[in-house]
């Protein structure tokens, strides 16, 4: 069965009360996809810590960043993910973002 959650991608909560914090996407998601979800979040957030460290590195370049790749890899999952999920206005803004292939 699905339930309503309100996602905040800046600092990764999954809520079911929309007055808890800001967010940023409204999704309609089963117990198995708000799981699937919470792992892409914390994903993304070890990948961007990853990326945090090797750009202490100052002769790796973008362009050749395993780290880097990942991280653009699960952010494009987790956008995916949200576009399925989500309401009318999550769907509209992840269109007009252009993160998603055509």
């Amino acid at each position: 069965m699905k339930k309503t959650y309100y996602v905040s991608l800046g600092s990764g909560e999954i809520s079911q009360v929309s007055t808890a914090s800001e967010w940023n996407f409204k999704i309609s998601a089963t117990d198995l996809e708000v799981e699937q979800l919470r792992e892409r979040l914390d994903q993304r957030y070890s990948d961007d810590w990853q990326g945090f460290l090797r750009a202490h590195i100052p002769y790796l370049e973008y362009h050749h960043d395993r780290q880097n790749d990942a991280y653009d890899d699960m952010n494009t999952q987790l956008y995916q993910m949200l576009f399925e999920l989500g309401d009318e206005n999550a769907k509209a803004h992840i269109r007009t973002m252009g993160i998603l292939p055509s």
